[in-house]
């Protein structure tokens, strides 16, 4: 009775199987009509031979239904990722399961759903697509189980030379209502968990809890070499509930640390060549608009090419003080040249790119320059956007005349 109980499936498989194989007479009655094999999907990573950072996700064998239908619906991101989605492993399956799908575009071309990640993939991670068929309008019921292709770009082995090559403010005492810090880079950087590499700590080297302002768009400029990091207004603001219950990231006598990890990695995969601390004391906070009247033009020599220089009241905004301050004639022509900022934020140079000539001219000031504290030219930082605020200046530029002569 066992064996019998043992080889039945044996004997039901041969007998299928001569079934399959078992030539038809002639005359004979015709078997019945198979039903159609259902879908074959597949999930595969390609990527542009022109290109190799250019890497994207396909979901091939939709229906011409399915496809109909997925060109004609506005599907939110959200419902692409139900059909579609992409994850980032960190090494740790446990904190993997969690982990949201990444951010992409999506579109379909064919037979096909493809997925373009919204930043390049970074070497050394391993990434999961993870499709499920029986989600797709039209072919329900026939897709079947989720498809799983799994990707990992192989890490770049070099020696690291990418170093942090500036941190502005570059002043050894800052505002207790410090809005940013600007990092530069020597080479381009990597996107993604920028701020696990980042930290504040406070004289007895204890991390400040959450002092940075956290968002999925990384604030880089275009070539990836600068990043803006701003400290959460909650934690500035008075009134605001952050700043109540936590209170501020920075307190007036005390000295801080701003420290990025070595372990950063720069675009080829490398970490940085060493790690950066700027070390700075923290002063009253600075709740007072800023005053061109109050700045000192040093107008050069004419038929000269030495810079023109205006010495601020206060350290400002390096990034917006080098794009928002110009100089123009008594035409209204621009004058052409290249701006700077030193002593620590405090000094603007303009260099002509040709000498100087005798006349009139005009320094412009745009009224969104600001200072370390993130105030405007008649309007601080703490004004609410929303409320209705009188302003003490209404234009948007600030002219400042001086004469060479």
């Amino acid at each position: 009775m066992n064996r019998l109980h043992f080889l039945l499936p044996v004997l039901q498989t041969v007998h299928l199987v001569a079934l399959v194989f078992l030539p038809t007479a002639v005359g004979a009655a015709q078997e019945p009509p198979r039903a159609s094999s259902p879908p074959r999907y597949s999930v595969r990573w390609a990527s542009d031979p022109a290109d190799t950072n250019k890497i994207w996700v396909e979901a091939a064998g939709l229906s011409a239904a399915a496809v109909q239908e997925l060109q004609q619906s506005d599907r939110k991101p959200s419902e692409w990722q139900q059909l579609l989605a992409i994850y980032a492993g960190q090494g740790d399956l446990m904190a993997d399961i969690g982990l949201p799908p990444m951010l992409g575009a999506y579109r379909v071309a064919s037979n096909l759903v493809r997925f373009d990640p919204q930043f390049p993939l970074e070497p050394g991670v391993s990434y999961r697509a993870v499709f499920h068929p029986d989600r797709l309008p039209g072919d329900r019921g026939q897709g079947g189980d989720p498809i799983m292709a799994a990707f990992k770009r192989p890490s770049r082995q070099s020696i690291p030379t990418t170093v942090v090559s500036h941190v502005y403010p570059s002043a050894d005492v800052l505002p207790e209502n410090l809005l940013k810090f600007y990092i530069h880079f020597s080479a381009p950087m990597s996107r993604g968990h920028i701020y696990e590499h980042l930290h504040l700590r406070d004289e007895s080297w204890k991390e400040v809890e959450i002092p940075f302002l956290e968002i999925d768009e990384e604030l880089w400029n275009p070539t990836m070499t600068r990043l803006t990091l701003f400290i959460d207004p909650g934690r500035i603001k008075r009134g605001v509930q952050p700043l109540e219950e936590v209170g501020p990231a920075l307190q007036e006598g005390k000295r801080y640390t701003l420290v990025i990890d070595q372990a950063w990695q720069d675009g080829a995969g490398s970490r940085l060549k060493e790690p950066f601390e700027k070390t700075f004391k923290v002063g009253p906070p600075d709740r007072d608009p800023p005053d061109p009247r109050r700045w000192q033009i040093q107008p050069p020599k004419p038929e000269s090419p030495a810079p023109l220089a205006i010495t601020f009241s206060e350290p400002m905004d390096r990034a917006l003080a080098e794009r928002v301050i110009r100089v123009i004639t008594d035409t209204g022509a621009p004058v052409e040249g290249k701006a700077g900022l030193e002593d620590q934020e405090r000094r603007w140079n303009f260099v002509p790119s040709a000498p100087w000539k005798r006349g009139s001219y005009q320094i412009l000031i745009e009224a969104t320059i600001e200072d370390l504290a993130g105030n405007n030219i008649g309007k601080p930082f703490e004004v609410d956007l929303f409320e209705n605020v009188q302003r003490r200046m209404t234009n948007s530029t600030v002219r400042l005349p001086f004469e060479i002569h």
